[in-house]
């Protein structure tokens, strides 16, 4: 008889990644996620081993996971929401794991969308997890009339990754990473000619939606930070400068639709790479996807030309653009404010070189990072 159960909470780590939060998030970070209507996960276990995992998806959808006695996900229930307070259940599929990805053996729910073997049940409101305790009994756990339910989620920590060192990301010298050491060589990359009042930081091959900084009009250095090591040269930061005056705070570079309340520790919202690439370029610079592979990424080299320059035609703006850390990923850009708050500079930082915050703390991706 189950009559309690912990609970934790974690963001959403797919269906075949083991029964515990690779990284766990505090309770009151995810209900600020279920306020918001995003994503996040909650794990509800008894004596340290996992019953049950309920994964909120957008629109109102959950996906239940029901343990077996090896830990393991036996059985997978997923609900659409049947106005504003119920959840109907659309399907309800066993799942095998005679190997250790524990990929589906088939489903149980019958031919279409129609409810089958699932019943109804509320739509839980942040914390009231006993709407899933009685889905215990699939798996032969039979739960209590009353179960009571533990917070035993992680504490808040330090919160979102802080703007630490990035002056000094582009200070020559020798730096430590975790490939060994290297050496910090900073090395210009042109001028960018801003004429519509808007920085645009992008994936050159994915421009529909840049991070934005508005900036006066006009032509700006850009600096890279390269990384020497004995194999190769990397691009550790990139940084366009518009005034001469230092930053006097740094802020994270977010869309409107963004809240930095939402991160968790050491995450961030940051500049989405698919091809390996970042360019900064004017906002309303358009991008020819078929002049891309010859005229910016089969010149840029890890070895010897990191950057490259997309000349404008006419009066249209050009476009630098620079080979990104290790490849495709998401990486924080950072503005840097006077103190009457213009923009001094723009940076993104590629994270081959940790701050304390990075070494000490989890994480690195938020929940958007695109």
């Amino acid at each position: 008889m189950i009559d309690s159960l912990d609970v934790s909470y974690g963001d959403m780590w797919g269906s075949y990644e083991g029964p515990a939060h690779p990284a766990p998030i505090p309770s009151a970070l995810a209900a600020r996620r279920h306020a918001a209507g995003m994503s996040y996960a909650v794990l509800l276990s008894s004596r340290e081993r996992p019953l049950a995992m309920a994964e909120r998806w957008p629109r109102g959808r959950w996906r239940l996971y029901l343990f077996d006695d090896a830990s393991r996900r036996a059985r997978m229930i997923d609900f659409e929401p049947l106005g504003t307070d119920k959840l109907l259940g659309v399907r309800n599929t066993r799942l095998t794991t005679s190997d250790e990805q524990g990929h589906e053996a088939g489903s149980e729910s019958g031919e279409g969308r129609s409810p089958v073997r699932v019943p109804h049940c509320p739509a839980p409101a942040f914390g009231d997890w006993h709407v899933f305790a009685p889905f215990l009994a699939q798996q032969g756990h039979e739960p209590a009339a009353t179960v009571v339910l533990n917070d035993v989620s992680v504490e808040e920590g330090a919160g979102p990754l802080r703007p630490t060192g990035i002056e000094r990301l582009f200070v020559p010298g020798p730096r430590d990473t975790p490939d060994g050491p290297a050496v910090v060589e900073p090395a210009d990359a042109g001028m960018l000619r801003i004429t519509s009042g808007r920085l645009a930081v992008t994936d050159p091959g994915y421009v529909s939606d840049p991070r934005t900084v508005a900036v006066p009009p006009g032509e700006y250095p850009v600096t890279l930070s390269l990384l020497r090591t004995a194999r190769s040269v990397e691009v550790a930061a990139a940084r366009v400068t518009f005034l001469d005056t230092p930053p006097h705070a740094w802020e994270m570079t977010l869309r409107p639709d963004e809240d930095p309340g939402l991160l968790g520790e050491g995450e961030f919202y940051g500049v989405g790479v698919d091809t390996g690439t970042v360019a900064f370029m004017d906002a309303t610079r358009e991008v020819d996807d078929e002049m891309l592979d010859d005229e910016v990424f089969d010149p840029l080299s890890y070895v010897d030309r990191p950057s490259v320059e997309l000349p404008g035609t006419g009066t249209e703006p050009n476009l630098i653009a620079f080979t990104a850390g290790w490849g495709d990923g998401s990486y924080p850009v950072w503005t840097g404010r006077t103190e009457d708050g213009q923009a001094a500079c723009v940076v993104v930082d590629f994270r081959l070189c940790p701050t304390d915050q990075e070494t000490d703390t989890p994480g690195g991706t938020g929940p958007s990072p695109a």
